[in-house]
């Protein structure tokens, strides 16, 4: 899971260094995310200066984003074997973020 998680944060992190929308939407963005898998490990990583940091294990004080989820899901939305708004409308994928991260985090998927 670390490496899928590790993953989509190069290929985040590298359309965020080229897409100018993109970077004009995180200008000033700082968000903590948590990915707390109901049958695994879980992880953190920080969302700052427009890039999104290493992967930590374990939860991380006060997040803005969770992300509940168990492995098999998790793995198949970021596999993009599943979508991530049918993971989250059959609630295998669940979010706590503001609406306003909630449509950020969509560009992570």
């Amino acid at each position: 899971m670390r490496e899928l998680l590790e993953d989509a944060i190069r290929k985040f992190n590298a359309k965020a260094q080229t897409d100018e929308k993109l970077r004009g939407e995180l200008e000033g963005v700082e968000r903590k995310v948590f990915v707390d898998l109901k049958d695994g490990p879980k992880y953190h990583f920080v969302l700052k200066h427009m890039e999104i940091g290493a992967v930590g294990e374990g939860p991380i004080d006060s997040p803005d984003i969770t992300i509940l989820s168990d492995t098999a899901t998790l793995t198949a939305v970021l596999r993009k074997e599943m979508g991530p708004m049918k993971a989250y409308a059959t609630q295998k994928l669940k979010l706590k973020a503001s609406l306003d991260d909630l449509l950020r985090l969509r560009k992570f998927f």
